[in-house]
Formats: structure tokens, C-alpha cells, sequence
């Protein structure tokens, strides 16, 4: 080959980029081995009593893990952390995809932030079923947010669990209170059967609608509904300011149908329009307000005490299956029922049987 040809050709190696003359070897490797470094439960802790959204970060990975030895330090991660929880304000926002629940979370956050809190926005991505990863694209959504010095946004997997919760979510919720912010807003994949389970994690519970897409005729249904404390009609800009106003009339007039909860909190219905801008500041009062009346009631740490006692048995059920299916003799008996319903030799409820009597 000529040596033309060598330096046209598609297969032609060139040089690499060269290590910059302004960062000595020295530096390179003293920094390379700062990202190897993997710090102690006692520098996480550390790092989040004093507000490093690093080690904030870190941590939350860390309880994520499955691997045996980062659960044992979770626990103590969590242990030290629990003395300096419990102060912030606990907001679940769902609503169906496409209502503009990140916009929402996003101004939201901004309008707390301008206020003088600190804001944590522990976003759940859906799973896919098939390969089981996540876009978690919510830093990108929220562009202005994520640079407020005073918010920190951690978009999780949902995975497999249910209402859209990632698995670890209290246990992040916990160590973003420690770390010293004064409103955790979780947001969910979408409504779906079991946002009971955002309901219990949370202080007040919001639910994102958008009007003109039929959505008025789920306010005569049970369910998602009679869970909210708010409801709040989404994206009233623009020709659908019309449509929006009338969606808050069928949703007040739904709301009256159904028994009064038993904080006496009567639910609100509002509008607002997160791409405008409009009516956040009036949700923000909103929740002020309820979190206001509810600790003046008693409510307040009465509906904390209930989140506890429901995070325990979810723990519980939680840590029952993960040990049934990582027991060695479990795995053996799970793959050879599986293999005999497969051959038609046995029932899906005799296999099941079979299986927990052997715990």
C-alpha cells in the first residue's frame, strides 16, 4: 500500500489525543485514584450532614445495590443518618404520562428554592420489562433546576416495583433530610394500581390532571382520586384555559361526592400552567397551608407515625422475598418446577406449595 493510500484509507490508525502538557503525570494519577477511592460509611455520613450533594449521590447508589457487602453498610449509613431526619415536607406528585409532571416539578422546585428551601426531587423512571434499563433522563428535563445550588434531583429506576416507586426510595428519602432539604417531592412513574404506596411515603399527595383528555370522568371514580389531597389541572395556557376551568368544576363537584377524610382536610382543585409559569405560586401556598393546619391539628405526626409503621411492613415483605429467592436450595426446587409446569406435570399452585414449605 503506497503511502497515499495509508492515509486515505478508512482503516488508517491514527495518533491519540495527547495528555495535556498543563496536568503532569503526577496530577493525572493523583487524580485518578480520587475516583478509585471509595469512601467510608462514616465520610458519607459526614459529607451529607454537611450538605455535599456528592457524597449525598454516593450514598444513595450505595443503598440502591443489591451486592451483600453495600447492604450491611446501608444499614449503617441509614442508622447514623435517622438522628437528623424527619424535619422535611414529604410531596408525591403522579399523574399519567404526558401531563407534565417534570415541568410541573421544575417550577415548583424553583418557586421553593427562591424562597430560601432546599429542594430534593427523587424522580422514578419506568423500567423497561425487556432489557430492564432506564432512560433517567429527569436532569435533562429539569435543566434550570438541576443548576439551582440549592436543589438536588436523582432520577432512580423504577424496576420492578410497584406504583412506580423505586425500591429505595424512603431509605433515600431519609439520607435527602439528613443531607438538610426542607422538600422531598417524589415523583412517579404514572397512576397506576398501587400508588398506595406513594400515598404512604408522603406528607401530601398531588395529583396532576390534564383537561380535555377525558380525565374529568375518573373523578367519579374510587381510587387515585379520593387519595389526593390536591388535584391540580395541568397545562391552562392557550386555547385550553377554557377547557382546564371546566375540568376544575367536574373535579369539585366529584370531590364533594366522597366521604370527608378524617384529617378534615377538604380537597382543593386549581389550575396552573408549568410552562407559563402560572398559578405555582398558588400551589405552593396550598400545600403551606395544609402542612400548616395539619401539624396545628395534631395530623401532621400522626401521618408520620402511620408512614413508619407501613415502612416496616413493606420492609418485611421486601426482605422475605429477596431471601426467598436468594436461597441456593430455593433457586434448585424454583428451576425444577419450572421445568415440570413446562412438561405439564404439575400446577403453578402445587409447585408454589411446594416451594414454601420448604422455608
Amino acid at each position: 500500500m503506497s503511502k497515499k493510500e495509508k492515509n486515505t484509507s478508512a482503516l488508517n490508525e491514527k495518533q491519540g489525543v495527547e495528555q495535556p502538557a498543563t496536568l503532569s503525570k503526577t496530577a493525572a494519577e493523583k487524580l485518578k485514584n480520587q475516583r478509585k477511592k471509595k469512601q467510608s460509611v462514616d465520610e458519607l455520613v459526614n459529607g451529607i450532614i454537611n450538605g455535599d450533594k456528592t457524597a449525598l449521590s454516593r450514598a444513595i447508589t450505595m443503598i440502591e445495590s443489591t451486592a451483600q457487602k453495600h447492604q450491611q453498610q446501608a444499614k449503617a449509613l441509614i442508622k447514623h443518618c435517622l438522628p437528623y431526619a424527619n424535619n422535611a415536607v414529604r410531596i408525591g406528585i403522579t399523574g399519567v404520562p404526558g401531563v407534565g409532571k417534570s415541568t410541573f416539578i421544575e417550577q415548583f422546585g424553583i418557586s421553593l428554592t427562591q424562597s430560601g428551601k432546599k429542594v430534593a426531587v427523587l424522580a422514578v423512571d419506568p423500567s423497561s420489562s425487556v432489557s430492564k434499563g432506564s432512560i433517567l433522563g429527569d436532569k435533562t428535563r429539569m435543566e434550570s433546576l438541576v443548576k439551582d445550588a440549592n436543589a438536588f434531583i436523582r432520577p432512580s429506576s423504577s424496576g420492578d416495583s410497584l406504583g412506580g416507586v423505586a425500591r429505595k426510595t424512603r431509605e433515600a428519602i431519609i439520607l435527602c433530610e439528613a443531607a438538610g432539604y426542607t422538600h422531598i417531592i417524589i415523583e412517579t412513574v404514572g397512576v397506576g394500581q398501587s400508588e398506595t404506596v406513594v400515598h404512604s411515603m408522603t406528607d401530601f399527595f398531588l395529583l396532576l390532571k390534564l383537561a380535555g383528555a377525558g380525565d374529568e370522568l375518573q373523578g367519579i371514580k374510587r381510587g387515585i382520586i379520593e387519595m389526593a389531597d390536591a388535584i391540580v389541572i395541568n397545562k391552562a395556557d392557550g386555547e385550553n384555559v377554557k377547557a382546564a376551568k371546566l375540568a376544575k368544576t367536574e373535579f369539585n363537584r366529584a370531590l364533594h361526592l366522597y366521604p370527608p377524610k378524617t384529617n378534615g382536610w377538604t380537597a382543593k382543585t386549581l389550575t396552573c400552567s408549568a410552562l407559563n409559569n402560572n398559578g405555582i405560586t398558588e400551589v405552593s401556598r396550598m400545600i403551606s397551608d395544609f402542612i400548616s393546619e395539619m401539624k396545628k391539628a395534631g395530623h401532621f405526626q400522626k401521618k408520620r407515625i402511620e408512614q413508619h409503621k407501613f415502612w416496616l411492613l413493606q420492609t418485611v415483605e421486601s426482605r422475605l422475598k429477596s431471601d426467598f429467592y436468594n436461597n441456593t436450595t430455593i433457586k434448585k426446587e424454583l428451576k425444577f418446577q419450572l421445568e415440570k409446569i413446562e412438561a405439564n406435570e404439575t400446577t403453578p399452585f402445587e409447585a408454589a406449595d411446594v416451594l414454601l414449605e420448604m422455608l
